[in-house]
């Protein structure tokens, strides 16, 4: 039987990139089906006291989740999911750090209604935004950030690992994350890092 893996993602995170890259290989060797859903850091981050140039990140970071939501609700999951690649090929892998062509460029390369780039810089989608975001991070907590998989019951942050395990690799990573997280009472396995993200 089909297992559903929910990831909720914002496409600024390149860790987030790195754990949906590992899902495709793990799609690829288990019998699972991801869906792709919308966190936003800037949501997340609201009302905290943060670094100057992190408060402009966060500015930023409400184009592509707007976006996305919108794309969601005129395309459904797919659209939200296809978008989302193409973003985070030429935003993390090719290193184009200017949003607003990114985004045009994305929707371009989904066949997308290039108006949709309008809710970029809109309010209109901010309620459906939070209420995405509150369905990923509510059951994990908010001292978390992205990427957040829910598997059935059991959510949980993370993985966080560089670059991508492929094949098998990927595989045996999911059973014994997932085998943790299901685990009552467990809440962390961490270290400290020592390499930054490999987009390979």
């Amino acid at each position: 039987m089909t297992q559903s893996v929910d990831l909720w993602v914002d496409p600024l995170c390149p860790w987030a990139w790195i754990t949906s890259r590992w899902l495709t290989e793990v799609e690829a060797v288990r019998d699972v089906t991801v869906t792709y859903h919308v966190m936003s850091l800037a949501v997340l981050n609201q009302g905290r006291d943060l670094p100057a140039e992190y408060v402009e990140m966060m500015n930023k970071a409400w184009g592509p989740v707007r976006v996305l939501i919108a794309l969601e609700q005129s395309g459904g999951a797919d659209q939200v999911r296809r978008f989302y690649e193409a973003y985070g090929q030429r935003y993390h892998v090719e290193g184009n750090k200017d949003t607003p062509a990114v985004i045009a460029e994305s929707l371009a390369a989904i066949g997308a209604d290039s108006s949709i780039i309008e809710a970029a810089s809109s309010t209109e989608f901010d309620d459906a935004l939070i209420a995405s975001h509150h369905r990923g991070m509510d059951p994990v907590g908010f001292d978390v950030g992205t990427p957040v998989i829910h598997v059935g019951d059991v959510a949980f942050f993370g993985p966080v690992v560089t670059p991508a395990p492929r094949g098998d690799a990927a595989g045996r990573l999911f059973d014994g994350v997932v085998a943790c997280a299901s685990t009552p009472g467990f809440f962390e396995l961490k270290r400290s890092r020592d390499k930054g993200p490999i987009f390979e």
